[in-house]
């Protein structure tokens, strides 16, 4: 593979060492405004200091534990504004008082949401359709493959799950990641134990901080599971051995996306992003570090991966998103300047990319060639938005562009929007009423 080309590091600031993750349990109280960011466009022009630094890094200035002021009934749906007016892109909101969602998942009609109540939902058609638990570890990560779903945790652990064919309704646990057997067996031996992170030692199986983030490989049955304690690991589906596990960077890795081609991108809370080439199979599987795209000190918190792989976009803690181009190499092709505050979930579908952000909104970029446009901001939730998920529109219209969003915040709401990706034009600013006007 052809080297990848560096971009210049961002101008260095002296970060608050609190800036460690895309979700700390920090609080403020200093609202959110998109006053200054009207004309939101890409920008591959040099980094611009005063308007933006990692000195006043947005996630520090998020309202993170915010109590919800929603009283009403734990499902919501409405379509239309305060003043009764048609809204075109809400579909409508799902909320429960029973915690912040921190992880969506969507196939065809149905959307699996999770908190740190340890639930995860399963809605249909606007409805809660079913529900199934977890007895420790809140769920920060969900993957669905098939029949199978993928929970990733706080406590470290991946957790399998099989709806019932017959019964969908019923979701049995099939395993846990790493198995019981395999960490009896892996410990009897000293030469296992690993040292992650300072006064941090494990099973070199076992990820002993948070997991943040899941990808797979259907092709390849691989899953890859990103963590708070600087490594990423590789699994096998079929048998749940981890095959590898991967020191990757300095701090928190937030985000892990392995691709067909065979390359996995990692984000980290150390300002990086890297690039690693899997090579061999099985028990002599490797994955090499590659190259650096990015090096500075604003986190790197989220990451996102166009669906033929020829642009690659990564979340920062200031804010802006980056994205690079894939042509012979991967090379970098500017900035999105869309947020106030940090960026907290990308999502990519088709020609559009999302961003949610800790002000509390969505953007809604289109790629033309290598130039992105902000179609629309996607406003109403009243906290950071956590987690995006994409599916394309089901029944006689599906062919025409239009995607459904679900997009969750630590509001401890989901909202449900209809996004249009061939009609541009008919995309307007969007602003949703606060949830105590519905």
């Amino acid at each position: 593979m052809s080297s990848l080309r560096n971009i210049p590091s961002l101008p260095k600031k002296i970060m608050n060492k609190a800036v460690r993750n895309s979700d700390p349990n920090l609080s403020a109280n200093l609202p959110a405004s998109d006053d200054d960011y009207s004309n939101r466009s890409s920008n591959s022009a040099a980094y611009e200091p005063n308007r933006m630094s990692c000195e006043a890094s947005p996630i520090m200035m998020s309202p993170w534990n915010q109590t919800s002021s929603v009283q009403q009934s734990p499902w919501l749906s409405s379509g239309v504004d305060s003043s009764g007016h048609q809204k075109n892109d809400f579909v409508g909101s799902l909320v429960r008082e029973e915690g912040h969602i921190y992880s969506l998942a969507a196939t065809g009609n149905l959307l699996y949401t999770g908190s740190d109540s340890k639930n995860i939902r399963v809605w249909r058609n606007m409805k809660e359709f079913t529900a199934f638990k977890s007895h420790s570890g809140l769920v920060k990560a969900i993957i669905l493959s098939g029949d199978k779903i993928f929970t990733g945790h706080q406590d470290g652990r991946v957790r399998v799950w099989k709806k019932n064919r017959k019964d969908p309704r019923n979701h049995k646990r099939v395993g846990t990641f790493p198995t019981f057997f395999d960490v009896l067996k892996t410990s009897v031996r000293p030469k296992n134990y690993v040292e992650v992170k300072r006064k941090c030692t494990t099973l070199w199986i076992k990820h002993c901080d948070a997991i943040s983030c899941l990808s797979i490989d259907e092709d390849e049955g691989l899953l890859y599971s990103a963590s708070w304690d600087r490594t990423f690991k590789v699994w096998q589906t079929s048998n749940s051995k981890c095959l590898e596990s991967v020191k990757a960077h300095d701090d928190a890795v937030n985000s892990v996306i392995g691709t067909k081609s065979g390359l996995v991108f990692t984000g980290s809370a150390d300002g990086s992003v890297k690039v690693w080439k899997r090579e061999g199979k099985g028990k002599t599987m490797k994955h090499l570090h590659v190259e650096t795209l990015l090096n500075q000190e604003c986190a790197v918190t989220a990451l996102a991966v166009s669906k033929n792989g020829s642009f690659v976009y990564c979340g920062l803690s200031d804010g802006l998103v980056n994205f690079w181009e894939w042509e012979k190499q991967l090379f970098h092709g500017g900035f999105l300047k869309g947020h106030s505050l940090a960026v907290l979930c990308l999502a990519a579908a088709g020609n559009l990319l999302f961003s949610g952000s800790a002000d509390k909104t969505i953007c809604v970029w289109k790629r033309e060639g290598n130039t992105h446009n902000c179609l629309s901001v996607l406003t109403g939730h009243t906290g950071p938005v956590k987690c995006l998920a994409v599916e394309r529109e089901e029944g006689p219209s599906s062919g025409e562009g239009k995607l459904v969003v679900y997009s969750g915040s630590l509001d401890k709401s989901v909202k449900v929007w209809n996004v249009s990706e061939k009609s541009p034009d008919s995309q307007k600013m969007v602003t949703m009423p606060s949830l105590r006007d519905l």
